[in-house]
């Protein structure tokens, strides 16, 4: 009789076991998000010698929109300038506080060849600097300088970033005008009209792309 007892509390637990082993084994992971967001508008005044200022456009890549919410954004746009949601202010003007675990850096590559996260090169904004250097050629622009004026998204260049909650995405900037034209005129298309690819990865603790 003990030995009957005890091969129905072994068999329980095994079956309980196998149970939990296959629930565990049945936990799906979100899928990856890709998006393209097109014209998104982030106007700067000042510029040319004056102080720059105006309101960043809030970015959250989760939703795939643009926030008013002072904490769940994870990126920022104003004029060339391009901000995390985390580190510290450079305290310009209305440049909004840093409140979550945002980081970037940039890679060398497609957005196809960049499949996993180096969480060692990740970087947050500081009072000395953005993440992502201002400046033509010092981010994911070049500027042409006179008489074009041109503001030019690096080929190869991709932005990966660490969301403000701790998750991850990677962006590639396609254009800065209006409409993303092929032959874009810095004096008569609109400038800071982003367009941009991205792809988020939702799952917690998941480091690649795929």
């Amino acid at each position: 009789m003990k030995n009957f007892k005890l091969f129905i509390l072994l068999t329980t637990a095994i079956t309980g076991f196998n149970s939990c082993s296959e629930e565990e084994d049945a936990i799906q992971l979100l899928p990856v998000q890709t998006k393209q967001i097109t014209n998104l508008h982030a106007p700067q005044s000042g510029g040319m010698g004056q102080p720059v200022s105006g309101d960043f456009v809030k970015f959250n890549f989760s939703t795939g929109e643009t926030t008013t919410n002072d904490k769940e954004w994870d990126i920022a746009f104003r004029g060339t300038s391009i901000i995390v949601n985390g580190g510290t202010s450079l305290e310009t003007i209305d440049e909004p506080n840093r409140t979550g675990k945002g980081a970037v850096y940039i890679a060398s590559g497609t957005m196809a060849s960049v499949t996993e996260i180096d969480t060692t090169l990740l970087t947050q904004d500081s009072e000395s600097n953005y993440a992502i250097l201002t400046g033509g050629g010092n981010g994911w622009y070049d500027y042409a300088g006179p008489p074009t004026h041109l503001i030019s998204p690096i080929a190869g260049k991709i932005l990966v970033f660490k969301t403000h909650d701790g998750l991850y995405a990677k962006v590639e900037i396609l254009s800065y005008y209006k409409d993303s034209p092929s032959q874009p005129d810095a004096f008569k298309d609109g400038p800071n009209y982003y367009t941009f690819n991205y792809v988020y990865q939702p799952n917690k603790g998941i480091v690649i792309f795929e």
